[in-house]
């Protein structure tokens, strides 16, 4: 058996579980090993039937001597098995599963889980797993150890993937590259108190204890840091390695660089220029800059682009200004001409809707991230800017290799991301970090609102729409209502719409905006909100990045508890980006202390990179984000909360690179290729 078998091959597996298998990815037995479980049922105290106690959590094992299905005057179906060992008999109990009589018919062994319950003089259980057996002493899956289980996603059942891993585990024998052939050297093993691979993948899934458990899970979760950080470290390695297509100077245009940022609207932030001050050193070296910038909503990150754009052109060197919607795109376009107004820089916009001819004619080019897959002519291109899209990696590098172009790279993101989550994501790029606002902003108010104050929040909104020309954003989490979804839990943003546009807000111009909506619609809309013809929009999250609307000073989010902190701190970025003191209100239906705690927390605090970490403490990476963003953060049994994790594995990396070459550790290159694959794959 080699670990890389397609599931298909499992023995005794339905169609049914193969597809089930096969929508969370699990592809090979090497996949199915790497479904982790989350938390262990202690099943592993096994007693003989006369030693039992009422109370007690324990497995019994023996041979069945009875078994009926018993019928209520309601149908309740009622499953009784009569279980005996040397000592003994017990009376174990199931209910709707007919099946089970079939299954354990009288001389069959079996072991049971559960708790012991007395019914006068009649010991009792209600087997919360079982184990048929071949033997009296077979080794069993469900019950007599600590019993794995498992996220039970997409209708798979944790004893289904009990049984399936167990499978593999038992008899593998693989003759591929995941042959449990130890990936590192002896000495990283030993630094860092490892326990071997194989040990740690039985022990994971089947532990014999709850030390094994734990130090299996220390030394899968260093495995998985490691290869991540090291795929990185190589990709830096070749970026490291290649010439950069177009140097630009910075001393002989100093002048009309020192002009440009004096007659800037504003005064520069020390962040920016210490910014800045990275960007000028990174494009004088001899390979082209690969630099990651994060700020938080408002800290000035287009400027900086903007000032090095103009560097670019005084270079005679064209810029390409990539956003992830066409929103964003028309939002920068908009940005960039009015920073250009007196210079002679000419921009053009390229989107789905509005195409530009001549683009190698212009200076910078302002489009979303279709720009790389489009046929265009810039063959001057010196610098790209990538808004928002965490991910830029190997294919869109290539795809811009293709078009002759390699040119300095600046990734920005106003997503604020943790700095274990920076680290270990992001080891191929430079990290700028804008932790400074322009003077002069007025940081957002944001409330929760308890249900019953909910209409006096709505009846506040009104005077200030009435009185001051307000604008108002109200973001909902969904679309539409799904049928999973209650009222009370959830608002949906058409349902919503009606509502708030016919009994809450009548007098005023309300609209619906979605991501649903076609381009054309969407720009309208949004145009009318830009100019002041709308009073409301009623929203999904697709406002969350790239709407700058300053007379807009109200936001609600309903359903705020749905929300990853980070993502309601994107939301919030919407509006505040005036003179005027601006409002946000979280509505939720629900009264869970820990929600409550989590929206309290954001309301107090507007710094985003505080905001994150401490999502990311409480709430673990995969929900910060929401489902739409936290595909860049899919780690199977790490996390970016363990600092401590993430420092070792990353000293790992450096130990490696500097003693051995990767090709002395084959299984350890198979892993990282295929890593490397996946991700280009993803990007």
């Amino acid at each position: 058996m080699s670990f890389s078998q397609r599931i298909e091959s499992l023995p005794s597996t339905s169609i049914l579980t193969i597809r089930r298998l096969k929508n969370l990815d699990i592809k090979t037995y090497w996949d199915l090993l790497h479904y982790f479980p989350f938390r262990y049922e202690d099943h592993s105290i096994v007693s003989s039937i006369q030693h039992l106690q009422e109370g007690e959590k324990v497995t019994v094992k023996g041979t069945v001597v009875w078994a009926k299905n018993e019928f209520t005057r309601r149908g309740l179906k009622i499953q009784k098995v009569i279980l005996a060992d040397d000592t003994g008999k017990i009376t174990l109990t199931w209910y709707n599963q007919p099946y089970l009589i079939r299954l354990l018919s009288p001389g069959t062994h079996l072991a049971a889980s559960g708790e012991i319950k007395k019914y006068g003089a009649t010991l009792t259980m209600e087997p919360k797993e079982y184990d048929v057996l071949k033997t009296i002493d077979q080794e069993t899956i469900h019950t007599g150890r600590l019993v794995p289980i498992y996220p039970e996603k997409k209708g798979l059942s944790s004893r289904t993937l009990r049984e399936k891993i167990f499978f593999i585990l038992k008899d593998y024998t693989a003759t591929d590259g995941h042959a449990m052939q130890e990936i590192f050297p002896e000495e990283i093993i030993r630094f860092n108190d490892l326990i071997e691979e194989s040990v740690a993948y039985q022990n994971i899934h089947f532990p014999k204890s709850k030390e094994l458990a734990k130090k299996a899970r220390q030394r899968l979760a260093f495995d998985e840091l490691f290869i991540i950080q090291f795929a990185a470290r190589l990709v830096r390695q070749e970026w490291e390695k290649e010439a950069v297509g177009n140097r630009i100077q910075t001393k002989p245009y100093e002048p009309q660089l020192n002009a440009f940022m004096r007659n800037l609207p504003f005064e520069l932030t020390n962040a920016q220029k210490k910014v800045l001050r990275e960007i000028l050193l990174d494009i004088f070296k001899k390979y082209p800059m690969n630099r990651f910038l994060q700020g938080d909503v408002g800290s000035g990150k287009t400027v900086v682009a903007a000032i090095v754009a103009y560097l670019a052109f005084l270079n005679r060197f064209q810029t390409l200004f990539m956003a992830p919607t066409t929103i964003l795109a028309q939002q920068h376009f908009q940005t960039l001409t009015y920073l250009f107004k007196n210079y002679p820089v000419s921009i053009a916009l390229q989107t789905g809707a509005r195409k530009t001819k001549h683009l190698d004619k212009n200076h910078i080019v302002v489009g979303t991230h279709a720009l790389l897959s489009q046929k265009f002519l810039m063959r001057n291109v010196g610098f790209v800017v990538i808004d928002e899209q965490h991910r830029f990696g190997v294919r869109q590098r290539a795809l811009l290799k293709a078009k002759g172009i390699n040119p300095h790279l600046l990734t920005m993101t106003a997503t604020p991301i943790p700095r274990t989550v920076a680290l270990t994501l992001y080891g191929e790029l430079d990290i700028s970090h804008l932790d400074e606002m322009p003077k002069g902003r007025i940081p957002v108010q944001t409330f929760l609102v308890p249900k019953e104050k909910r209409r006096a929040a709505y009846d506040w909104i009104t005077k200030k729409v009435k009185q001051e020309s307000a604008q108002v954003f109200i973001v909902c989490p969904l679309i539409e209502q799904s049928d999973h979804e209650t009222m009370q839990s959830v608002k949906a943003a058409k349902i919503e719409y009606e509502y708030l546009s016919r009994k809450i807000f009548p007098d005023f111009k309300v609209e619906l905006l979605h991501g649903k909506l076609k381009t054309k619609e969407k720009e309208e809309i949004m145009n009318n909100f830009a100019r002041g013809a709308l009073h409301i929009l009623v929203t999904t999250s697709v406002v969350e990045v790239g709407i700058d609307i300053p007379q807009a000073t109200i936001m609600i989010v309903e359903g705020a508890e749905r929300f990853g902190l980070a993502q309601l701190h994107q939301l919030r970025g919407r509006i505040g980006r005036s003179t005027k003191q601006s409002y946000c209100f979280l509505f939720t239906e629900k009264e869970d202390p820990h929600i409550v705690r989590r929206l309290n927390y954001f309301s107090r605090n507007t710094n985003g990179m505080r905001i994150a970490e401490y999502d990311l403490e409480v709430r673990g990476p995969g929900e910060i984000y929401g489902t739409r963003q936290h595909g860049y953060l899919d780690l199977k049994i790490a996390t970016f909360a363990d600092y401590p994790m993430i420092e070792k594995t990353k000293n790992a990396v450096e130990y490696l690179l500097k003693k051995y070459k990767l090709s002395a550790f084959p299984a350890l290159k198979k892993r990282v290729n295929e890593y490397q694959i996946e991700q280009v794959t993803r990007d």
